[in-house]
Parts: C-alpha cells; structure tokens; sequence
C-alpha cells in the first residue's frame, strides 16, 4: 500500500509479481550490461587503439554512434520486429517497445511455441521469469554490438553521413531477419537449426556484411593501406580484455536464465577463447619467428566467435578442439588464403573482420552440428531428439542444417547490405573524399585523439620517436602486426 496525502492509502501494483525470479532477472540485466561494455567502452577503445593514429577519433565515434542509434531503432520498432508476432516466416511485425503494459509484463517470445507433425505441442514457448524490459535491454545489446563489428570492416574511409544513415537501415532490412528467423520463432528456429548465442545472427551477418559493405564503399587509400599501425598497443589490449570479459554475459545470459547450462556457457567461452589465442600465438612464432599481439587479440576473438553458437550445447573436451580449429582454420584464411586471392586483396576489410567473424563464425556454427550434446540440446533446443554428428542418429541432418541456416544468413546478408549501400549512396556518397582520407580526424571531426608534439613544432625522430602519420619517420620501419598483412 502506498500513502497519499490528500486521499490517505491506495493500492499499488505488486513490486515482485508472482511469476518474478529475482535471480533470473539480475543475471539477465548484468548479462546485457556486460555485453553492452563490450561495445561501449570496449569495441570504441579497442577501434580507437588498433587503427592509425589520424583514424583513432573517427573509428571510436562510428562504434559510439552505432551503439547510441540502435537503441534509439530498437525500442521503436526493431525489438518486435525480432520477435514479436510473425510478418513473414523470416521477419516479424514492427511495433514500439515502449509501452509500460508491455515492458512491465512478463517476458516471451509469442512465436517459438514447437508442435510436432501432427499438431501436439513439442516445446513450449520461451517465457523467461523476468519483465519484458529485461529482455529488450538484452536483445538490444546484442543488435548494437553487430552493428559495431560490422564497421570494423569500414574504417578509414566511409563518410561519416553514409555510416549514420547505413545504421538504421541495416539493422532493420539484415539483422532482424536473421534474429526473427533463429531466435524469435522463424523458419530457422522451428527447423532446430542451433545458433545459442549468435555465431550466425551476430558474428556470421556482421562479418559478411562488412565484407560486402567494404567492397561498395571501396578502398582506404592507398597510403593507409600500406602502412596501417595500431597507435596505442597498450589501450587496444584493454579494449580486448573488456571484450573478453564481457563475452560471460555475451554466451552466459543466453538461456535466460541464471541456470547449469548458462555456468556451462561461461566456462567453454573461456576455454575455447584461450585455446584459440594459444594456437594462433604459435602459429605466429613458427611461421614468423615472433608471436604478434595484435594476432594474440585476433585469436582470442576467433575463439570467442567460434565458440558461441554452441556454448551451452558442447563438452568441454569439445571447446577445445574448436579452440584449436578456430586458432589454426582463420589463421590460414587471414595469412595465406588473404594474400593469394584477388577477391580478397581487392576488398579492404580494414580489420579482417571477415576472417575474424564470418570464417570464425561458420566454422562455430558446423562444428556445434557436430559436438552438440543431446542431453544439452534439451535444455536449450526446441526440436526433440536434436544432436550432433558426433553423436549419432540424427546428427547428420543436424549438421546439414547448420550449413543450410548459415547459407541462409550469408545470402541474405550479401543482397541487403548491397541494396542498403546502392540506396544509401544515393543519398551521400559512401567514401571519404580524398582530401579528407589524407588528413583523417581533424578534417572529418575537427578534433585529434591526442597530439604527439606541440602545435606547429616540426617533426624530430630523435625527439618524438619512430611513429608520425606523415613520410618523415628517418627511415625507420614501424613494427609490422597481423592487422597491417589485411
């Protein structure tokens, strides 16, 4: 009861209705806040740090900017569109997520209700024990941060107008489909095509799509692409540190829930994460005689990608072996198939999200029709019976299935993202001009991330060391990472 002044006391709306699980509920809010701190601060840093240092402003901006707009999307129309009530077998219907009736009810997802053949209810519908507005602040998180990888495919040269306008438009006509279509009751979904917390619809989408939005908005110049060191090694570690961390909440808040599997979850992240950076280190130390930092941070995250489609669904002896797949597998694909293909030497993927995300990302997606364990697929798939090759039965077809739902994810995402790049070219061109490309964040922004000597004074190599974005480095060679060989 509540106290009125004026009219004494009046009842009030249960704070914690019967259906609430106060635990279920702070795993999930600190789940979507962990993923969000993946974004914000930890993808605008780690883009801040890895790029040259005149692209250090513009790259932590258009991670910002990104974050900032798809909330604003996703609340007034995209949450629903992802799974609401089905438009089509691959979209839902756009509606606000706003209202206080609909945030303050109990969270679920109306399309993913399994029947069998014969019209028998196989599983029931997803319906957390938590309020709506936990799971759109969840779902939101996870929307932002693919549009963020995304634009790692673009920095250095798409104009900054084009990115604002590309946002709204990709998340609504590529990411919803894929959402709907494996999390929210699609076609996907009732299939049993296993995507536990988003190989396919985050990392898979984010990295073809980056791939070919870096081919409609072209190459960085000619310049940058021949010398592109990171400009703060240090600040770039702590951007990856935050993304690793983060990933507890990325794959540990997916079964919404604070149960076994989500404790399963957080676990194999971490050991296919290390596993995978492990590998890779390796790798660099037998085929190039040192191991590379930045190639320590491109494991850890092909680890982290590989692993997430199937965290909560394999053992951990299965963790590692794709740890060890997802080290070596986007190693090759980055350090020997890149260089030898003109299709990939054509596109400037600037951060090799491709090989990072996409390769990273499929290769998760296949390797969970194989390990998924059958006992762990009950407590998170809703086709009966499902499981891995591995495993027998009808495993087989489980794994025909992943390449089948990641066949889907890629197409798609070729022909909308090149739609939305075409439309949106129209508008405002989509690449820098070039005056702008040879200055970087001071033409495009007016503002410099941080200056390495005083304004107007010349620059001195015995003074200010090896690094300057202009020719005059004294002959010295910048040391050479895995993100300048992309």
């Amino acid at each position: 009861m509540a106290y009125n002044m004026s009219i004494g006391y009046m009842p009030v709306a249960p704070v914690a209705p019967d259906w609430l699980n106060k635990g279920d509920n702070a795993w999930q809010m600190i789940s979507a806040t962990l993923v969000g701190m993946q974004s914000v601060p930890g993808l605008v840093i780690l883009y801040g740090s890895i790029v040259k240092k005149k692209w250090a402003v513009n790259s932590a901006f258009m991670a910002l900017y990104a974050f900032a707009a798809v909330w604003l999307c996703w609340v007034t129309w995209a949450y629903n569109m992802s799974f609401g009530h089905k438009l089509l077998p691959f979209w839902g219907k756009a509606r606000p997520a706003l209202g206080q009736s609909f945030l303050i009810a109990q969270a679920v997802l109306p399309q993913t209700t399994q029947f069998h053949k014969d019209g028998s209810l196989e599983t029931g519908w997803i319906n957390p024990a938590y309020p709506m507005a936990s799971m759109v602040y969840f779902q939101c998180v996870f929307a932002a941060i693919t549009l963020i990888l995304l634009a790692g495919s673009l920095l250095g040269r798409m104009n900054i107008r084009a990115w604002m306008i590309f946002v709204p438009l990709w998340l609504t006509f590529s990411y919803t489909v894929g959402a709907f279509s494996l999390w929210g009751g699609g076609f996907l979904f009732h299939w049993g095509v296993m995507d536990y917390s988003g190989g396919y619809v985050i990392h898979l989408s984010s990295g073809v799509a980056g791939f070919t939005a870096a081919y409609w908005v072209g190459p960085r110049s000619t310049k940058d692409r021949e010398r592109f060191p990171p400009n703060n090694v240090l600040l770039m570690l702590t951007g990856a540190g935050l993304l690793w961390m983060g990933w507890a909440g990325f794959n540990g808040g997916d079964p919404y829930s604070a149960n076994i599997d989500s404790s399963l979850a957080v676990l194999n992240t971490n050991i296919c994460a290390a596993t995978s950076l492990l590998v890779w280190t390796c790798l660099d130390v037998i085929f190039f005689k040192k191991p590379s930092v930045i190639g320590a941070v491109q494991g850890m995250i092909t680890g982290l990608v590989c692993i997430t489609p199937g965290a909560g669904l394999v053992q951990g002896w299965a963790a590692i072996v794709m740890g060890i797949l997802s080290g070596s597998i986007p190693w090759f694909t980055m350090m020997v198939v890149h260089k030898r293909s003109k299709l990939l030497q054509h596109v400037d993927d600037t951060l090799g999200v491709f090989h990072t995300h996409a390769v990273a990302g499929f290769l998760g997606g296949a390797t969970t029709g194989l390990f998924a364990e059958p006992v762990l697929c009950t407590l998170f798939v809703p086709v009966s019976n499902s499981r891995g090759a591995f495993y027998g039965g009808t495993g087989g077809i489980q794994f025909l299935k992943q390449v089948a739902g990641a066949l889907f994810i890629i197409c798609w995402n070729v022909v909308a993202t090149s739609l939305i790049c075409i439309i949106v070219g129209l508008i405002v061109p989509l690449r820098m001009p070039e005056e702008e490309l040879a200055i970087g964040d001071d033409a495009v922004h007016g503002e410099e991330a941080y200056a390495l000597w005083g304004d107007g004074e010349k620059y001195d190599s015995s003074k200010h060391g090896w690094y300057s974005d202009t020719e005059g480095t004294q002959g010295r060679k910048a040391p050479s990472g895995v993100t300048q060989n992309v």
